[in-house]
């Protein structure tokens, strides 16, 4: 994991743990029927960020050690889990977890393995994995189509937003998936995930993402104007939704 990618985030950290969605039960309740996932497993949530997939697992009963490189979200999933002593917080990389070899029986890594080393990321997980290396990738992934305000959304992000489509999730495809689990050696779920927001529900979700300047940056007046005018075209009752498919791949690492 860059410098880079470690980093963009520091100044997004109060709008990520506020705006961004969590992820369904199903994810836990696929890997517990398909993966011998059980109550206190131990999960490294490697990428783990302000908590958001930590907290999925703990509240399933597992050991979760939350691998994050960035203090500030650290510091936010620290916040978030305070009192649960399921969850432990770790300064490492994906490529460098830190962790002990063979110690833990799942891991995973939400809205995160985009930004790893995949090779580097592989040979480090297959280390602290226990047999039979179970790994869960997980991203929502917000819809662009079928509703006036995603539509919008998605165009105003593709115009003010330079860096959007470099640093995308969907650039993770099947053949990246193939190469990363081994061919034949993965399957994909999907699940339905939403958020009602006001607007300034909009306007924070907007801005936890590392591709949206901010304040100050090129861009970034015109894309609130042109936000606030795309929500008051499209609100309903004063709110609009941000609609997700949620896509778990999971598979058994050779």
């Amino acid at each position: 994991m860059g410098a880079d990618s470690v980093e963009r985030f520091s100044s997004r950290v109060d709008d990520y743990a506020k705006y961004r969605p969590s992820y369904p039960r199903g994810v836990v309740e696929e890997l517990a029927r398909e993966c011998d996932l059980k109550p206190h497993s131990v999960v490294a949530d490697v990428g783990s960020g302000t908590g958001l997939l930590s907290k999925l697992f703990v509240d399933f009963g597992c050991e979760v050690l939350g691998v994050e490189p960035n203090a500030g979200m650290r510091a936010a999933a620290d916040r978030y889990l305070a009192g649960e002593q399921r969850f432990r917080g770790v300064d490492g990389h994906a490529e460098n977890t830190g962790l002990l070899p063979a110690s833990v029986d799942l891991v995973a890594a939400g809205q995160a393995f985009h930004w790893f080393d995949a090779a580097r990321a592989r040979v480090e997980f297959r280390r602290i994995l226990r047999a039979p290396a179970w790994t869960a990738l997980v991203w929502n992934e917000r819809e662009v189509s079928g509703d006036p305000f995603l539509e919008g959304y998605e165009a105003l992000l593709k115009r003010y937003a330079g860096e959007y489509e470099k640093v995308d999730h969907r650039r993770i495809d099947a053949a990246a998936l193939a190469s990363f689990f081994g061919d034949d050696r993965w399957r994909t779920v999907k699940f339905r995930n939403e958020q009602r927001f006001d607007f300034a529900g909009v306007r924070g979700r907007a801005l936890s993402s590392s591709y949206v300047p901010r304040a100050g940056a090129p861009g970034h007046d015109e894309l609130m104007r042109e936000l606030q005018r795309l929500f008051e075209a499209t609100q309903r009752d004063g709110r609009v939704s941000f609609v997700y498919t949620t896509r778990l791949h999971y598979g058994a690492l050779a």
